[in-house]
């Protein structure tokens, strides 16, 4: 395959993670008005944040065992068809109810989307820049949350958080076209045999990698989803001013996940460990930056750049340990993502209901980070003990 033609269609999936985040996060943003239109409390709409989640973590295992056989290309489109159907069920669902099912219905696709779209990108270029390649697709997922989300919200309160919804199900469209259309087929990455697929959870390396995940990125939701009172109340930024601070945070994040994907094709492991270890660095210093408007907004990009640097080698290690089937270990990889996102959200709100007040959320975050980090070096000290066969211990390092 031409250069060329492998950006195109690495392209194609930023431009799908990028409508798959935006629908994601942006219903954080317009909350307020679907709880008006459909005359429901603030606490049931944000259901529609959980009924998101739960639909990630049950679709994604499951869409991933039915298009096992399906050739790769051809999965993404579906995956995309059931991303577009919920997003236009959303733009005119008649009451809270058929919202909901709208909810879960969009989630289906989103781990499966991500988990099989990491190994077609990685299948895209030469071995030594996979890493780059995941990392580039994850940046439309970036991207979503510094120009998709601000801009669905403020579409939203303007002409209706309906337009929101309508706008990306045409996103949605967009990307299929271009998966279509620039994405080659890859018969040689369809799964023939669903039960080795299965297989990789029996593989203790492959569960040590997704506790990784859910440990790495649990840090980061324990502080993250309730930056907004730790800005507002702690760092003294106006709620006007919040947002801004937010788009900060996007934009470490874009920057965090192609210096992740650089970094993991360079040596993965190790990169992982330091990654970790600075995340669980940031987030304990947050615990007194927050408390200063300045050193907070700075800690807050800083942050952005640290907790989206562990994405691609987090994603590339499941891969790399599934061996020849790593679709459903990919796609678990990305559920692992929201588990370790709910799991934070209630270790942050449990720390909050005792008492022990903002900055202890940022601490408990950096004790998360770094349980993270400690599987992460048992992963590689039991690697290093015991390396697959044909290989040497140092070539494992990497």
């Amino acid at each position: 395959m031409s250069v060329q033609r492998s950006r195109l269609a690495l392209f194609a999936l930023a431009v799908a993670a990028f409508a798959i985040g935006t629908t994601e996060f942006v219903i954080m943003g317009l909350l307020p008005e679907v709880a008006g239109d459909l005359h429901v409390s603030i606490p049931s709409a944000g259901l529609l944040v959980s009924g998101y989640a739960l639909g990630v973590a049950g679709g994604a295992p499951l869409l991933a065992m039915l298009t096992a056989r399906m050739e790769r290309r051809h999965a993404l489109l579906l995956l995309l068809g059931l991303f577009i159907a919920g997003n236009a069920l959303c733009a005119v669902a008649p009451d809270y109810a058929v919202l909901m099912l709208a909810r879960v219905l969009a989630a289906f696709c989103h781990g499966s989307f991500f988990g099989i779209g990491a190994v077609v990108a990685a299948h895209l270029v030469p071995p030594s820049k996979r890493a780059q390649a995941i990392a580039l697709m994850f940046a439309g997922l970036t991207l979503a949350n510094v120009l998709g989300v601000p801009f669905g919200t403020f579409l939203g309160q303007w002409a209706g958080w309906r337009s929101t919804f309508a706008a990306v199900t045409g996103l949605g469209v967009l990307a299929a076209v271009a998966v279509w259309r620039f994405v080659p087929p890859l018969p040689d990455l369809t799964a023939p045999d669903l039960r080795r697929e299965l297989g990789v959870l029996r593989q203790g390396q492959v569960l040590l990698a997704l506790a990784m995940t859910v440990l790495g990125f649990g840090g980061v939701f324990t502080v993250f989803t309730y930056i907004a009172p730790i800005l507002q109340q702690q760092a003294h930024v106006s709620i006007g001013a919040t947002g801004w601070v937010l788009v900060l945070f996007g934009a470490g994040t874009t920057l965090g996940n192609l210096l992740g994907g650089r970094l993991a094709d360079w040596r993965l492991m190790p990169s992982l460990i330091g990654i970790l270890a600075a995340l669980g660095l940031v987030l304990l210093g947050f615990a007194w930056t927050m408390q200063h408007t300045l050193l907070a907004v700075v800690t807050v990009f800083v942050w952005g750049v640290a907790a989206f640097a562990t994405v691609p080698p987090l994603q590339m290690r499941v891969v790399q340990q599934a061996g020849a089937a790593p679709n459903l270990a990919s796609t678990l990889n990305i559920a692992a993502f929201n588990l370790g996102n709910a799991l934070g959200a209630f270790l942050g709100g449990a720390v909050i209901s005792a008492g022990l007040g903002l900055p202890a959320v940022s601490v408990a975050g950096a004790a998360v980070a770094w349980l993270g980090l400690a599987v992460t070096v048992a992963s590689l000290a039991l690697q290093h003990a015991r390396p697959p066969a044909g290989t040497t211990p140092c070539a494992e390092l990497g």
